[in-house]
């Protein structure tokens, strides 16, 4: 959105106005400038001194002045056919921001800014621009890393901070470029911790930041900063009936996004580890009285599950509900539903071992189970 700026036309059709109504009320108006009798000297006013800069200012400027380098512009290009000619042309369709994540061109910023594009822009701090590839992405964290040929001396990393120690109350910073407009910062506080929201896939995202930095349309990807500089979280997401800022803004916490990019840029794509079950619906716990936790309706044979011996939920000849097994914990981990279950999976890779806490006929046990890679 470009800021409306008012022309000279404008003003002084404005003034043209004013003079027609006061005229109509029987005022006189007169340019002070076209009397004889009135000519008061008009000089600039001085300026006014000032102290020195608070320190809180001097530290805000000092971070924006450190991580601004590495806050980039993001374009997405759709291919579209001119109706004329029939030349394909690469098409704006969206902007957003990103990070540098290392000197190698890697590139960090949400999945859904370059969501449908078949191509990319990344605009550097410098104004260059490049040509950015895919090098993969995980919807169901909202995470894509894109990769640009440029010189390291002008791909200055972010320090990376935890988030598994923020603080309601502690002072934050975002910069991106929302509305197109580049390099914009932002303070405010973590407002709260461990949110929810919805991922494109409509996977639940959990542990999510929500800060009152103003967020809007065209920060998505970019940074949230602690008070030392530090990344702390990618901004995802805005909670607002216009769609502007309304003080509630929501970003991934960095300790998921360390997770997750290092495996994006290893294997192009998150390699989701598989236990190699199905869960049932909440309503089969509520029916059969069952534990929190996933009622296992399907058990998939070979599979990881089946050889650690898990069994499912199944009816018998007779009708009966046979009872299966009810995973209550991944690791110390609980496990509500099927989604908590991924969730806590995803933190592991494939090839390891977890163990599990099995519920079956009123015992609990605990099990070990080698997972396997997932095929989707």
């Amino acid at each position: 959105m470009r800021p409306v700026l008012s022309s000279p036309r404008r003003r002084l059709l404005a003034a043209g106005g004013a003079a027609a109504l006061l005229a109509g009320l029987g005022v006189a108006l007169v340019p002070v400038a076209a009397r004889t009798d009135a000519r008061p000297e008009a000089q600039p006013r001085a300026v006014a001194p000032r102290g020195a800069h608070s320190a809180d200012e001097l530290a805000t400027v000092a971070v924006f002045k450190a991580a601004s380098p590495s806050v980039v512009h993001i374009t997405a290009l759709s291919a579209e056919r001119d109706f004329f000619s029939l030349d394909v042309q690469q098409v704006p369709r969206g902007t957003g921001t990103g990070f540098v994540w290392d000197d190698r061109g890697h590139i960090v910023t949400n999945f859904h800014v370059i969501q449908g594009a078949s191509a990319a822009r990344v605009t550097l701090a410098d104004q260059s621009s490049h040509q950015a590839q895919l090098v993969g992405a995980f919807p169901d964290r909202d995470l894509a890393v894109l990769r640009i040929e440029a010189p390291k001396a002008r791909l200055p990393a972010l320090p990376l901070g935890p988030s598994r120690d923020l603080q309601v109350g502690q002072r934050v910073l975002a910069i991106g470029n929302p509305f197109g407009l580049d390099q914009t910062l932002t303070t405010g506080i973590v407002s709260a911790l461990g949110r929810e929201i919805e991922s494109v896939t409509r996977r639940t995202i959990r542990g999510v930041i929500q800060t009152d930095a103003a967020i809007n349309p065209g920060n998505s990807g970019g940074p949230l900063l602690d008070s030392a500089g530090r990344l702390i979280g990618v901004n995802t997401a805005i909670y607002s009936p216009s769609g502007a800022s309304s003080g509630i803004g929501f970003a991934i916490p960095v300790d998921e996004v360390n997770r997750i990019v290092p495996r994006l840029i290893r294997d192009g794509r998150f390699v989701r580890p598989a236990l190699g079950v199905s869960g049932g619906p909440a309503a089969l716990s509520r029916a059969l009285d069952l534990p929190a936790g996933v009622p296992l309706v399907g058990v998939t044979p070979g599979g990881p599950a089946s050889k650690a011996g898990l069994q499912p939920f199944k009816r018998g000849r007779d009708g009966r509900i046979v009872a299966g097994d009810v995973i209550t914990a991944v690791g110390d981990e609980p496990v509500q539903d099927f989604d908590d279950l991924l969730t806590a999976l995803e933190r592991y890779r494939p090839g390891d071992r977890v163990m599990l806490s099995v519920w079956r006929g009123g015992q609990t046990r605990r099990q070990a189970v080698a997972l396997d890679e997932s095929s989707d």
